[in-house]
């Protein structure tokens, strides 16, 4: 059974820092794509950034610059390293891995999703 778990999610002040962590049971991290996602409140769920099994992130224009995927795989973890923090960038983020090659586009197991909330 694969599980993903998030963790690190929080409150902080608009130019802060967090880093976000998913954990995976039952899936090998960097064996597919995976990636994080968020969706704020009245707002469609947009993809923040994909880690493809070359380690090559991509990222949404509103975050380049300022976010950072990577995973581990010793510890089988996805992370996303978010600095210069903005209140738009309050949403709850939410990992995603695929199960197959489809290009980053196919996800097909999905975390519970952490809350990230930054003030101004």
């Amino acid at each position: 059974q694969v599980q993903l778990v998030e963790s690190g999610g929080g409150s902080v002040q608009a130019g802060g820092s967090l880093r976000l962590s998913c954990a995976a049971s039952g899936y090998t991290v960097s064996r597919y794509c995976m990636a994080w996602f968020r969706q704020a409140p009245g707002k469609e769920r947009e993809v923040v950034a994909t880690i493809n099994i070359d380690d090559i992130g991509k990222y949404t224009d509103s975050v380049k610059g300022r976010f950072t995927i990577s995973q581990d795989n010793a510890k089988n973890t996805l992370y996303l390293q978010m600095n210069s923090l903005k209140p738009e960038d309050s949403a709850m983020y939410t990992c995603a891995a695929e199960l197959g090659f489809f290009g980053c586009r196919n996800f097909k197991y999905w975390g519970q999703g952490t809350q990230v909330t930054v003030s101004s």
